[in-house]
């Protein structure tokens, strides 16, 4: 895993998937690539967000949809049992080991350097291991940063001293506390809480805003915080949390220390006491110690990219920033997608192709970033949507249609659970002709979500979606009913 050489023509900082992408690609195009990781290979995805998080959400959603069957819920009426779910879900983050993906990297002949990696100067990355040792990396071309994101924790006195929970302590958590606030109504506050309330926690989610899911379709949040109370969470919108303390701070949160309840104080005066405390509140970029001001730029920004993922802001064409560091979409997903273009661009650059595809979905363009971001939230009702929500279509500007249909009235959602309840959404570009953006709120619209992924991506005609024909009866005949009405 050393290499001899300290030199490399591309150099890589976070082994998550992101980087592990752009080490990829580069050595497709026939770069050497050494890629630097302070943690383990995989980053959080891996072991302390995606993969975790579904792992304790399929049980819950699975029984949710068992009990919405005659003849099948009477068998799932009792509760998930905690044990087997945690040993799931360990086995799914190879109980926090990154052996596995150690040796993928070795087999796309990628030199991984343990330690934590700062910028030196132009094309140069500090590498310092733990026992102190430092060794020097150089790039003949490119230097990629890839550190991702972490949990914003707002700037709350003795904050500290409580050991709240972020979501890295949400999913890797081994013990199921009796009473959860999750401070938050985006995708991370609302899936924990699907999730931990699912496995007994008494959960209440505390919402600065007027509802779930704010940056969504306005039935999203509805619907899924509909659901949420019937299965016995209490979500309180329009409310702040003004301080907070543990009576005993006890050990690392998440891992049954015996730390004493943790009190809420809330902007209204109010107080409310809880086991455990879930801050869900944001992310800010892992750039406050990677060695920019060696560079000339701010430590703890965001890193403003172009369409290729280079830095703007940093002379030479040599830097890249993928993935969420770059606050361009801050999924997984769409950061592998990144790295996928930015590894082509950089192999391109390097063997000095005169001008790169840099036109809308051109190869080195990661136009999806703004037209057609795709993204599932696995709560009951999953909820899946890809481009614009009506309000930022009009918001900037563009003429639009809005068709909706009740997801309930489907042949297949009525057979997939009684008393199915979901919606759909379609926004039509009228100046266009196709869709621009598209929603579905209901259980098992999750595999839905890519049909609509390459109706908006691929900018096809609204007349040519027509002529895809779904099959009978399944869910996805929701295409021929939100075509239908807006043919009328």
């Amino acid at each position: 895993m050393m290499a001899a050489t300290e030199e490399y023509d591309v150099v890589v900082l976070g082994a998550g998937p992101v980087g592990e992408n752009v080490a990829d690609r580069v050595r497709a195009s026939g770069l050497s690539a050494a890629i630097v990781e302070s943690e383990l290979v995989g980053g959080d995805c891996s072991y302390w967000a995606c993969i975790p998080s579904k792992a304790l959400l399929r049980p819950a959603i699975a029984r949710a949809d068992a009990r919405r069957l005659p003849g099948l819920r009477e068998a799932v009426g009792g509760p998930l049992e905690a044990p087997a779910v945690f040993a799931r879900r360990d086995e799914y983050v190879s109980h926090w080991k990154d052996d596995g993906q150690v040796g993928w990297l070795e087999s796309v002949g990628v030199d991984l350097v343990r330690g934590h990696g700062r910028l030196a100067g132009v094309k140069r990355v500090a590498v310092s291991d733990s026992d102190g040792r430092e060794r020097v990396l150089t790039a003949r071309h490119a230097v990629a940063v890839c550190t991702g994101s972490r949990a914003a924790l707002p700037g709350l006195p003795g904050l500290a001293e409580v050991r709240p929970w972020t979501s890295r302590e949400a999913t890797s958590a081994a013990a199921v506390p009796g009473r959860l606030a999750v401070v938050g109504g985006g995708v991370v506050a609302t899936e924990m809480a699907t999730a931990w309330q699912a496995l007994g926690s008494e959960v209440t989610v505390l919402v600065r805003g007027s509802g779930l899911l704010g940056r969504m379709e306005p039935f999203v949040g509805e619907l899924v915080a509909a659901s949420l109370t019937e299965a016995g969470a209490k979500i309180r919108t329009g409310t702040s949390v003004a301080g907070v303390r543990r009576s005993a701070p006890g050990g690392p949160a998440g891992f049954g220390s015996g730390a004493g309840p943790v009190t809420l104080t809330l902007d209204n005066g109010e107080h409310l006491e809880a086991d455990e405390v879930l801050f869900a509140t944001g992310r800010a970029p892992r750039t406050e110690d990677i060695g920019l001001e060696t560079i000339g730029l701010e430590p703890g920004n965001w890193l403003r990219v172009d369409d290729s993922c280079q830095v703007r802001d940093v002379e030479g064409g040599w830097l890249y920033a993928v993935g969420d560091v770059n606050h361009r979409a801050l999924m997984t997903h769409q950061g592998k997608y990144q790295a996928r273009i930015a590894g082509a661009a950089i192999g391109a650059r390097a063997q000095g192709v005169p001008l790169l595809e840099t036109d809308p979905w051109g190869a080195h363009a990661a136009t999806a970033d703004t037209a057609a971001v795709p993204q599932v939230v696995f709560t009951d009702p999953e909820v899946g949507s890809v481009g614009l929500t009506a309000a930022r279509a009009e918001a900037e500007g563009r003429r639009i249609r809005v068709v909706d249909y009740d997801l309930g009235r489907v042949s297949g959602s009525g057979l997939y659970a009684d008393g199915y309840r979901g919606q759909a959404r379609m926004v039509v570009d009228l100046d266009r002709g196709h869709l621009i953006g598209v929603t579905f709120v209901g259980p098992g619209v999750g595999e839905l979500l890519h049909s609509a992924t390459v109706a908006v991506a691929g900018e096809v005609p609204v007349e040519r979606l027509w002529h895809a024909v779904p099959s009978f009866p399944t869910i996805s005949e929701i295409w021929l009913r939100l075509l239908e009405t807006y043919r009328g």
